[in-house]
């Protein structure tokens, strides 16, 4: 799925113009970060727009945005969302106001690197290619909920990639061509999640073209530090099954009943512990004490917490009819 080098006929021709896309709601904490990483990237600033779009923040978002634009020396333009409360009905926005060719999105809590933009145009110079995924690593973690993610991967797009349905990329760092968006429509937006598998699915089923991986493309995510956030997420992650199920008829996720639980907790307490423990007091340089040992010990009981989340979200969930909207361009 890796991009192919670019030849020297390619490199040549003018870099295309970008148009980045940022929902943002109540986002005042995480602007200067973002904005920082916006200024130090590699990609020619005159080939760039960066269109911050606030979805009826409640905090000092809009005004934030609209002084960051006062002497920077890239191109920002803010935007506003107040019709629709979800970040697809933003991005739409955003989409509508680009000029660009390529259109990018990411979050407002994610940290793109310098090389990111150059890494994620850089697949496109083959026409085939409409959608390109950058990878999404973690911002280092301190809490126990945080290591825990970052050893499972949570955040990557390799899971996505290689969906038992097709492929797709999460939006926290995914390109697509404008020619796409006009085909196959825009993102839809009264979906409050599940949004990009589902524009991703319907550009690959149309065969527009084809999806990408760039994994140089790199944006840092920060996982979820404390259990009612864990619980959300994971939650969120089962509405989003249950919602794709309906627009997509893929496979709902295999539940996992309270029984199941009880045996796989009785499993870690009467043999995984015992073992472990075992493991690290014959490794004494890994010791029973240290973080790594802890998450390892906490890995059956966290792992549980979260499937039983995404179990609840998907129970609970269906599809709202005004979510089978498509917007388009």
């Amino acid at each position: 799925m890796n991009h192919q080098p670019v030849d020297a006929t390619t490199a040549t021709t003018p870099l295309p113009m970008v148009s980045v896309v940022v929902p943002i709601y109540n986002g005042e904490t995480d602007l200067p970060e973002l904005i920082n990483c916006l200024l130090s990237q590699t990609y020619p600033k005159d080939r760039v727009e960066y269109l911050l779009v606030d979805n009826n923040s409640s905090d000092r978002t809009l005004t934030i945005l609209k002084t960051s634009v006062e002497n920077c020396p890239i191109t920002i333009r803010p935007l506003s969302e107040n019709q629709i409360q979800s970040s697809y009905a933003a991005r739409n926005t955003g989409i509508r106001a680009a000029v660009s060719e390529i259109i990018v999105f990411t979050d407002a809590d994610c940290r793109p690197q310098p090389q990111w933009l150059d890494s994620l145009i850089q697949p496109f110079v083959n026409k085939e290619v409409v959608i390109v995924a950058g990878e999404i690593l973690p911002l280092p973690g301190k809490t126990l909920l945080e290591q825990h993610a970052d050893r499972e991967e949570t955040l990557s797009q390799k899971h996505t990639l290689n969906h038992a349905f097709r492929p797709y990329g999460q939006t926290a760092n995914l390109a697509i061509r404008r020619i796409a968006l006009e085909k196959a429509g825009l993102f839809r937006p009264y979906l409050t999640t599940g949004g990009d598998a589902d524009i991703c699915w319907r550009i690959l089923g149309e065969n527009i073209g084809r999806l990408e991986f760039a994994p140089n493309a790199i944006v840092q995510h920060r996982h979820r530090a404390t259990l009612k956030e864990l619980q959300s997420q994971w939650r969120r992650y089962g509405r989003s099954n249950r919602y794709l199920h309906e627009l997509h008829g893929v496979d709902l996720m295999r539940e996992i009943t309270l029984k199941e639980c009880g045996y796989r907790l009785a499993r870690w307490l009467l043999k995984e512990i015992p073992r472990d423990i075992k493991k690290a007091l014959a490794h004494p340089a890994a010791s029973i004490a240290s973080q790594a040992t802890l998450v390892n010990l906490l890995n059956t009981p966290i792992g549980l917490f979260t499937a039983r989340a995404r179990t609840a979200g998907q129970q609970d969930s269906k599809l709202p009819e005004n979510a089978k909207i498509i917007d388009r361009l």
